[in-house]
């Protein structure tokens, strides 16, 4: 019986380890490491419209269609902030996550210049750093450094997550 308090991984580690990849444990992640994330993904009037809604974001710059024309934002609605950084922290997800026990913290978020309904966003990463986390000992943090860029090549978004990752030594026995 695995016992939570010692670290240990629940006796359907190995089966649930068959689900991920081969990589992306705590082991694997080395401070320096840089990954260029494979998809990319396009941001719509839907992630915008009904986001900037749910959580009650009235600024008008995310609902009205011309509120903007010929300001210094550019052309259109600009999209949410903490859309744009869930769509790039989406996009890292595979590389960094997939062996995530906790999301632990997301700071330093930086938005540097205005996402439009039609920009397609690519995502970055940079280990920044690793560490042992003695309340789990079947798992570590690791700390990433993400950024996110536009079809045109324009840094939009920057920000760091923290990120609680299987030991590959104690979930893939």
């Amino acid at each position: 019986m695995s016992d939570p308090k010692r670290g240990d991984a629940p006796p359907l580690a190995p089966a649930l380890a068959a689900l991920t990849g081969p990589s992306g444990y705590f082991e694997d992640f080395q401070v320096g490491q840089k990954m260029a994330h494979a998809r990319a993904a396009t941001v719509g009037e839907v992630e915008n419209g009904w986001m900037s809604k749910l959580v009650m974001n009235t600024a008008q710059a995310h609902w009205n269609e011309h509120y903007l024309r010929g300001g210094p934002l550019g052309e259109g609605r600009v999209v949410f902030g903490l859309i744009t950084a869930s769509m790039v922290i989406g996009l890292t997800s595979q590389d960094t996550a997939e062996n995530a026990l906790a999301e632990v913290s997301l700071d330093e978020l930086r938005f540097l210049a205005p996402v439009h309904h039609g920009d397609t966003l690519r995502a970055f990463t940079e280990v920044v750093g690793t560490q042992d986390d003695p309340a789990h000992p079947d798992a570590g943090r690791v700390r990433f450094h993400h950024w996110g860029l536009t079809q045109d090549d324009r840094v939009v978004f920057e920000g760091e997550r923290t990120v609680l990752i299987k030991r590959r030594s104690h979930w893939s026995r």
